[in-house]
């Protein structure tokens, strides 16, 4: 898969000072990055819910951002990403699942419940998306997150 190659490489690139690799859609002989990366490995995570999106989590990502709500389906699409890593031979425990909880038109108690789902369904991150909240300002958005906080704790 093209893709599933083009992380290969990157991943290779991000640590390895000089590269050559022979794919089945790139060659690249004797390149590098300088500066080499800070952080190694740099973690490659993924957006979605498409089939593919969920293969590729569970066969080569570190992490997914599911970007859909905490609901039965969000629950079979994390079971089946997690199947599909333990057929693949990698502990589903070690991929990351970040998701968001949105802040408009929602009060305190529906936050606390999703995070309560989120948690359930195994999510390591969580954020708070203010958008379109009808916030004019940023300092709207800093005080929205803080009484997320506070609710949340």
């Amino acid at each position: 898969m093209l893709v599933s190659e083009q992380i290969a490489l990157m991943r290779e690139l991000w640590t390895n000072e000089l590269v050559t690799f022979n794919g089945r859609w790139h060659t690249v002989t004797d390149a590098g990055l300088n500066p080499m990366p800070v952080q190694q490995p740099i973690p490659v995570w993924f957006g979605g819910r498409a089939d593919q999106v969920i293969k590729r989590v569970a066969e080569t990502g570190d992490g997914w951002f599911p970007l859909f709500p905490p609901n039965d389906e969000a629950r079979e699409l994390i079971e089946r990403m997690r199947s599909i890593a333990s057929d693949a031979g990698r502990d589903p425990a070690d991929i990351g699942i970040e998701s968001f909880v949105a802040h408009r038109g929602r009060s305190p108690d529906e936050w606390i419940a999703d995070v309560k789902t989120w948690t359930e369904m195994g999510a390591t991150h969580l954020s708070v998306n203010t958008m379109n909240s009808g916030i004019t300002s940023p300092q709207g958005h800093i005080d929205a997150i803080r009484s997320f906080k506070e609710a949340v704790g």
